[in-house]
C-alpha cells in the first residue's frame, strides 16, 4: 500500500495525474454532458478509468471523487434540478449516492485491471472501460431505491413499479446503454494510450507465460 503511494506520487505521475484531474473538471463543469435529444451523455467517465488503470486504485478513487463533487454541487447550486430536490427532501443520502458512485467508478476499473491485465491487458481494458458507467448507474440506481419516498415525488402513484421505471428507463435507460456502447468503443484507444504511458515511463507488464519462461530459464543456468 505505501509503495503503491510513493508511486502514485512520483513526479511524473503526478503530472498525469494533475492533468486527468483538469481533464474531469472541465468535462463535468464545461463539456461533460453532451445533449442528443433529451440525453445526457457523460464523457467525464473515460479519464477517471484511465486514472485509474494507469495511477492505481487510489488516483481512481480520487478522480472519481472529484466528478461526484462536482455534481453534488451543481445540486447545491440548482443547476441540477433532479439532484437538488433530492438535496432537499434527502441531504445525507444524496451526499452519499453523489460522492460514493464517483468514487467507485474509479476504484472499480482500477481494480479489475489490476486482476485481469497480467493475463491479457487489451480485455481488461474493456472489462475496465465498461464496468465504470455500470457502477456509477447501479450505484445511483441503489441508493435512489433506499430513499424511494423521495423519488416516488418524481412518479404519477409512488408506486414501486412507476419508480423503478422512472429509475431504470427516465433516468438510467439510454444514457446508461449509450455511454456503456461509448466506452466499448473507446477501450481500444485506452489501451492503447496505457501501452505508450508504461513504455515512457519504462514499464513493463510481464504476463504469467512470460514469468514462468523466465523462471525456466533461470532453473536451467
Amino acid at each position: 500500500m505505501k509503495n503503491g503511494v510513493k508511486k502514485m506520487f512520483s513526479a511524473k505521475n503526478i503530472a498525469y495525474f494533475a492533468a486527468l484531474l483538469a481533464l474531469v473538471v472541465v468535462l463535468q463543469t464545461c463539456g461533460g454532458f453532451f445533449q442528443i435529444g433529451g440525453l445526457s451523455l457523460s464523457s467525464v467517465l473515460v479519464p477517471i478509468v484511465l486514472g485509474g488503470i494507469l495511477l492505481g486504485p487510489l488516483a481512481g478513487a480520487i478522480l472519481g471523487f472529484a466528478f461526484g463533487f462536482i455534481v453534488l454541487m451543481y445540486g447545491v447550486a440548482g443547476a441540477e434540478p433532479f439532484t437538488a430536490t433530492l438535496l432537499a427532501s434527502s441531504p445525507v443520502m444524496t451526499v452519499l449516492i453523489c460522492l460514493v458512485k464517483g468514487v467507485a467508478a474509479g476504484i472499480v476499473p482500477a481494480l479489475l485491471y489490476r486482476l485481469i491485465s497480467p493475463k491479457n491487458a487489451l480485455v481488461a481494458a474493456f472489462v475496465a472501460a465498461v464496468s465504470a458507467p455500470i457502477a456509477n448507474t447501479g450505484l445511483f440506481i441503489v441508493g435512489c431505491l433506499m430513499i424511494n419516498g423521495t423519488i416516488a415525488g418524481f412518479t404519477a402513484n409512488g408506486t414501486m413499479p412507476e419508480i423503478l421505471y422512472f429509475l431504470f428507463i427516465g433516468c438510467a435507460g439510454w444514457n446508461f446503454i449509450i455511454e456503456f456502447a461509448i466506452n466499448i468503443v473507446l477501450a481500444p484507444a485506452l489501451h492503447r494510450v496505457v501501452l505508450v504511458v508504461e513504455k515512457q515511463t519504462g514499464k513493463k507488464k510481464v504476463s504469467r507465460e512470460e514469468e514462468s519462461a523466465q523462471a525456466v530459464t533461470e532453473n536451467n543456468s
